[in-house]
């Protein structure tokens, strides 16, 4: 629990979010001028990872809204990275910078139930609006990270080699088809199989690119060999144990490492700083769920005090996800009271009940606080699925200051609203 010098610095340092007119996500510009303090807080920061400790609540969606909305246009922002479908999320960028498609339905096809929202496709359609209004060389990019479900691409490959080498066009009927739709840590039975196809495409690929350019044109060439490198990920997600054996990564460990890489990649590539939205466990700076090494710490080791974590933390209230940690249940509402006095986010509630956020950098200064910074804390954490009866008791360990370098605390939660 807080002591009362730190309980003071908690309450002195946070400034407090307050939700404009028409919600969070909504037009009301002016509602943002209680985010300035983060011009001066972000200035340097090329990645800025936002995280959320459920997949399923409404503020958080919102709330990170309005962040992307202001690091757009107060900061230069040209890139929104999502923990979603890489391949998917193909469509959803031609949607926001060309206007292709319909936007439900590239949000729906990147096959996860957490981004099919009306919270979501608020932000798509800003983002469409947004770019409709700038440069192309301004526009915001729209990129997924996340290595699995790879089904876009696979499509992608076989239209290009039915085209130039129909030799190699049936990827349906061969190993690769199972990595579609495929989980990581689903398909280690096959893994050494998969793999060995993933690298072969890839090889092949590349040594025919002459020929593939000249038969489907260079732009299709070069697009066939980027989704193979994602069906490669994929296929080094979906091999793995989730939890590895011995010195070898699991799944999980992979993925977050090629999350990294997406996020490293769109950074290099983009003209200003980088908006990466994802779920706490994964922005934060030290190992989540026992040890598995997060997409954060591989970004803190490659940007170091360029790359900003900040996480989302929740009092009371509801908020969506599937019943069950394994399986395809349709996710539902599940409630929660406040986590307590001695979590970490009973400790930011009794130094300022409301919404707000507060920069933990600025803390090292203080003594008392820096040791609490680096105090282990339980903080909620749920992803897209939950323990049915244990869920409202469910927290997981951090050191704040290690995780994190800044915190948003939202008072209430309530459901995201599902597009279907």
């Amino acid at each position: 629990m807080t002591n009362g010098e730190v309980r003071r610095w908690l309450a002195e340092h946070a400034w407090p979010l307050k939700e404009p007119d028409g919600g969070y996500g909504g037009p009301a510009e002016p509602g943002d001028a209680d985010l300035a303090p983060l011009r001066e807080v972000l200035r340097d920061v090329r990645v800025l990872g936002m995280g959320e400790a459920t997949h399923g609540t409404a503020e958080f969606f919102r709330l990170k809204h309005r962040l992307l909305r202001f690091l757009v246009r107060d900061l230069g922002c040209t890139t929104l990275a999502l923990e979603a479908s890489a391949s998917a999320a193909r469509a959803v960028d031609d949607h926001v910078r060309h206007g292709t498609g319909d936007a439900a339905a590239a949000l729906a096809g990147l096959g996860f139930w957490t981004w099919r929202t009306r919270e979501m496709l608020d932000v798509v359609e800003w983002l469409r609006a947004h770019n409709r209004t700038v440069p192309p060389e301004h526009a915001v990019r729209f990129v997924g990270i996340d290595p699995q479900r790879c089904g876009p691409s696979l499509a992608a490959v076989e239209a290009v080699l039915r085209a130039a080498a129909p030799e190699r066009a049936p990827l349906a009927d061969g190993p690769l088809a199972a990595l579609a739709d495929a989980p990581a840590g689903s398909l280690t039975a096959c893994g050494p199989e998969l793999l060995a196809a993933a690298d072969d495409l890839t090889a092949f690929l590349e040594q025919e690119r002459p020929r593939l350019a000249d038969r489907a044109g260079a732009e299709a060439a070069d697009r066939a060999l980027g989704h193979a490198r994602l069906i490669a990920a994929a296929a080094d997600v979906a091999a793995r144990p989730p939890h590895g054996t011995g010195a070898e990564p699991g799944a999980l460990a992979a993925r977050d490492r090629h999350m990294a890489r997406a996020v490293l990649a769109a950074a290099e590539r983009a003209a200003g700083p980088v908006a990466v939205w994802a779920h706490n466990g994964h922005v934060a700076s030290e190992p989540y769920g026992g040890g598995v090494p997060a997409m954060g710490q591989h970004l803190r080791a490659r940007l170091g005090a360029r790359y900003y974590a900040l996480g989302l933390l929740f009092g009371a209230g509801a908020f969506r996800a599937r019943p069950g940690t394994a399986g395809r249940r349709p996710p539902r509402r599940h409630t929660v009271g406040a986590a307590g006095p001695r979590s970490l986010e009973g400790q930011l509630a009794a130094a300022t009940p409301g919404d707000h956020l507060i920069d933990l950098r600025a803390g090292r200064a203080d003594p008392a606080v820096a040791r609490w910074l680096d105090t282990r804390h339980f903080v909620r954490a749920f992803g897209a699925g939950v323990p049915r009866v244990t869920y409202r008791i469910q927290l997981a360990a951090a050191v704040p200051g290690r995780a994190y370098d800044g915190l948003a605390y939202v008072a209430r939660s309530t459901p995201s609203v599902p597009l279907d």
